[in-house]
């Protein structure tokens, strides 16, 4: 079980406050995750563990359900949201109202199991004339085993070649990016797991036999993994496609060029057409992501026109010839606007 000292404050690692909004929360993990990223921090150990304490936190307030449960329950939170509901049958049945009365998860839990107990003694003592004495151990038996839901957290350059990743099923059952040691617990073992080339954010892998054991049998649930990929400080998701932004000079976009643009596989020469716009998009077919079924998404490369800050005598001369000369008005179309 958590103790005061497992507990971690995930407004506290976000450096947020408790009635922050989704947007709020949103905007602070994306800025403390591209400053904390071990790409970016390379051999930094701290800003890694930071790094991985953002996501964490970022992976239950962001999600309103999850969000909710941690309000209310603090450190028992996970424990709350896999406790499920007990067996069906007389007075174990619980409401919310009647959850309310409880202080915390374990009192809860204490006075449900005792209560199963009690009905489990009862159906013994009532049916030793009628017939049902298998009726416990019946139930027992066929309780199925729980799965464990468990995230796992991978590079993006992981999740685009592929990877095999050793988990460690040790003296307690994986809980999301943490240990659940109120789970049942289970012998030692460690697995290999195989995450195929292309996984996106949110994609499922199912592990047959590797999850909790019952409570009631030997028997182990599967073990479903969720992907996560890391931030990454160039590339970003839309869709099944890549997204970056590239930087190009005025001139550039003015007169055309030939720029390098970076790729999951290296870098391309890429065309520039002339009179390029700021924010318009370039689209690399098949240099995108992995996808499942094969193949290869495309990467969009946005421009972005960069003035520059520094000139040096002769661009300054003429850039100001240019701005004495030009006949172009980009705001000729503006002198008639008026309410």
């Amino acid at each position: 079980m958590p103790t005061a000292t497992d507990f971690k404050d995930y407004y506290a690692i976000l450096g947020v406050s408790k009635t922050a909004t989704p947007e709020e929360i949103k905007r602070t993990y994306r800025k403390l995750a591209r400053k904390y990223h071990p790409d970016l921090n390379p051999g930094d150990k701290d800003a890694e563990a930071k790094f991985k304490d953002l996501n964490e936190a970022n992976e239950v307030l962001s999600d309103s359900e999850n969000r909710q449960k941690y309000d209310r329950f603090g450190q028992h939170w996970n424990q709350a949201s896999q406790g499920g509901s007990p067996p069906p049958g007389r007075g174990s049945t619980v409401s919310t109202e009647d959850f309310d009365r409880y202080g915390d998860f374990d009192s809860f839990i204490n006075d449900l199991l005792g209560g199963m107990r009690g009905q489990s003694r009862r159906r013994t003592q009532t049916t030793a004339t009628g017939g049902f004495d298998d009726f416990g151990d019946g139930f027992r038996s066929q309780a199925p085993a729980p799965d464990t839901e468990a995230a796992i957290a991978l590079t993006f350059s992981e999740a685009f070649h592929g990877v095999q990743k050793r988990l460690l099923l040790g003296a307690v059952a994986l809980n999301g990016n943490r240990q659940d040691r109120t789970a049942p617990q289970l012998d030692e073992e460690t697995i290999n797991v195989r995450i195929p080339a292309g996984a996106k954010p949110g994609s499922r892998i199912r592990i047959k036999g590797k999850g909790r054991p019952s409570p009631f049998s030997a028997q182990r649930g599967d073990l479903y993994l969720t992907i996560e990929v890391l931030p990454h400080p160039f590339f970003r998701f839309e869709g099944d496609n890549l997204v970056c932004e590239i930087p190009i000079r005025p001139d550039e976009a003015v007169l055309g060029a030939e720029i390098s643009v970076p790729t999951p596989d290296g870098s391309v020469t890429v065309k520039v057409p002339k009179g390029v716009r700021s924010g318009q998009s370039l689209r690399l077919r098949g240099k995108g992501w992995t996808l499942p079924k094969g193949g290869r998404g495309d990467l969009f490369a946005q421009l972005q026109i960069v003035t520059p800050k520094d000139l040096s005598a002769i661009e300054q001369e003429y850039y100001e010839k240019i701005q004495a000369n030009t006949s172009f008005n980009p705001r000729a179309q503006l002198e008639e606007i008026k309410l």
